[in-house]
């Protein structure tokens, strides 16, 4: 007599639930990425990351892919999205060349800290080393240029390294993270948790301000007579804007940003001296030099704006604040340092003074009317300008005009070179993130789609690409994906036939010897954006300038303006590199 089947626990009316099969690593990161809060990623396929592209398209309601054209163009997108929006870029991309391709991005990323996580497709754990079809060792590759990398091994890890990857990516100093997963990782199955639980040692740390450095920093700020406030991309990075400007204005100091950091203070503001370095403006640089007291927040001392550094602020006792502790007395060795975020430094810093007798405060700024006496008269001396033509567009006069059809409330991104230095020095910013651009690596390219990551982050706000003919042709092809996406970038080329900064070199420095830098045989940018189904338009004469800008800036959809400018025009004032920064050079001609 054969035994009795054991009772069932369900009901009769239900059958026994079927086991669940434990998701494949596609899904645990899919899974893992919407936790992090991730609802786009940019990127482009291949064989070692078709799992993942799988699960994509059955995730397509919660996350939404963007096809780019090339990988450089989907980490630019994400650096984009990052700088505009605050929060974490995401790119993938496939081994190989995917991942190669992506290398520019992510040094970029890391050079101006900004936070992504890049994924990358990496051949099967049983061929890593054997030189396999697309294999890359990207983890040994990216290792000198991202805050962390993983290649992961056990997809039972994966879950835990894209929640690290993201803490990392965020905290901290920002900057870019890279995940390298292999194709069968991909594939295995394992269980998934979204590991509310785990603690960060890092986060765990409360952040503590050293009272006595604070204190003594208010006291140095209230005694000096030439303070500058130098400021940079931790500003804009820490959301400190209010915090500076309340420091600022409390005690009527003057401030000037760096590249970078433009926006984090607004450019019209009373107190701003403007950019100082390499091309920044005479009043900056100057003020620096005369300075007895420099307090230098979210800066890193780049070689762009000390020049050369033994004489860099030579009168100036210098107070440094930065989140990264690697960044303090690397270059310049500070008199008082504080490691810290710039916005909880400013803030407290503000609270210290505050608690001081109100007359000391008062005495400190009186002591400073002879300071803006003299801040006043350079600025009066040597004013940004440039020489107007009739005939030929001044590269100049599209950046004011730019800033005048907007209101100056576009979100800018811009390429590398000359016309990268105009819209810093002639599109005053008024809001931190308004203001995008690559920086330390200077990498050429970057503007259109860094546009197209800053324009998906808000949908609503006016984003133009400011870039040269030389830039644009880099990256020209991600039109496609704007296009595409509907992404209404507007893209502003000056067109001067050039590799305009190295021209100006060549002109300035190695006797006009114009070497590899002529540009003239190029596409028809206006054919070209009609090709990819963009509006576009030319505008060659002075008197064409604004009709052009605004049909363009109108359009509802992705528009191309291609501007003809002055093809020998020169990016004044300008510091030769390892120059003292009291040797300005400055166009002669008048406004």
């Amino acid at each position: 007599m054969s035994a009795r089947p054991a009772l069932s626990r369900y009901p009769d009316s239900l059958s026994p639930p079927c086991a669940q099969p434990s998701p494949r690593g596609a899904e645990i990161l899919i899974n893992a990425l919407v936790h992090e809060g991730v609802d786009s990623i940019f990127g482009y396929p291949g064989g070692a990351v078709l799992h993942i592209y799988d699960e994509l398209w059955r995730a397509r309601d919660r996350i939404t892919h963007y096809l780019v054209r090339h990988e450089q163009g989907a980490v630019h997108m994400a650096e984009g999205y990052a700088r505009a929006s605050g929060r974490v870029g995401v790119a993938l991309v496939t081994s190989g060349p995917g991942a190669t391709n992506a290398i520019t991005g992510i040094a970029n990323a890391y050079m101006d800290s900004t936070p992504i996580v890049v994924i990358t497709g990496q051949v099967p754990l049983r061929l890593i080393g054997t030189d396999a079809f697309q294999e890359v060792d990207t983890v040994g590759i990216t290792r000198p240029c991202v805050k962390h990398n993983y290649l992961v091994r056990d997809v039972c890890d994966l879950a835990a390294v894209v929640h690290e990857a993201f803490h990392l990516a965020r905290t901290g100093r920002p900057g870019p993270v890279v995940i390298d997963i292999p194709k069968d990782v991909s594939a295995a199955q394992a269980s998934y948790s979204r590991l509310d639980h785990i603690r960060f040692p890092i986060s765990e740390r409360i952040s503590y301000l050293d009272r006595r450095a604070l204190s003594c920093a208010a006291s140095q700020i209230l005694k000096a007579e030439r303070p500058v406030m130098y400021v940079g991309g931790g500003i804009v990075n820490s959301g400190a804007s209010e915090e500076l400007r309340a420091l600022a204005e409390h005690l009527q100091l003057p401030v000037t940003p760096t590249l970078m950091g433009l926006g984090g203070f607004p450019s019209a503001h009373s107190l701003s001296l403007g950019m100082l370095g390499m091309h920044g403006t005479y009043t900056a640089n100057m003020a620096v030099a005369e300075s007895d007291l420099l307090i230098a927040v979210g800066v890193r001392f780049d070689d762009r704006v000390t020049g050369k550094l033994a004489t860099f602020a030579p009168h100036a006792r210098v107070i440094h604040i930065d989140i990264d502790p690697a960044n303090v007395g690397k270059n310049r060795l500070p008199d008082l340092s504080l490691i810290a975020d710039a916005r909880q430094a400013l803030k407290a810093l503000r609270e210290e003074i505050s608690f001081r007798d109100y007359a000391e405060i008062v005495r400190s700024i009186t002591q400073r009317s002879k300071w803006w006496d003299q801040l006043r008269h350079w600025q009066r001396e040597q004013p940004l300008r440039f020489s107007g033509s009739r005939d030929r567009i001044k590269p100049q006069h599209v950046i004011r005009e730019l800033h005048r059809l907007t209101s100056g409330e576009a979100i800018i991104a811009s390429d590398v070179g000359q016309h990268q230095m105009w819209a810093a020095q002639f599109y005053p910013f008024k809001h931190e993130r308004q203001w995008i651009t690559s920086g330390g690596l200077g990498a050429m390219g970057f503007g259109v789609p860094a546009a197209i990551g800053a324009q998906l982050a808000f949908r609503d706000r006016l984003v133009i690409a400011v870039v040269g003919d030389g830039g644009f042709q880099m990256t020209n092809q991600e039109l496609a994906t704007a296009v595409q996406y509907e992404l209404p970038i507007k893209v502003v080329i000056m067109n001067n036939g050039y590799l305009g900064m190295v021209r100006q070199w060549q002109e300035m420095f190695h006797e006009r010897t114009y070497s590899e830098v002529d540009l003239s045989v190029a596409p028809d940018f206006v054919k070209l954006a009609d090709a990819y189904g963009a509006f576009a338009r030319r505008a060659s004469r002075p008197e064409e300038l604004t009709a052009v800008l605004q049909a363009g800036l109108e359009h509802d959809g992705v528009s191309v303006i291609d501007v003809v400018v002055e093809k020998e025009e020169n990016v004044f004032p300008i510091v030769p590199a390892g120059a003292n920064s009291r040797d300005m050079i400055f166009q002669s001609e008048g406004v």
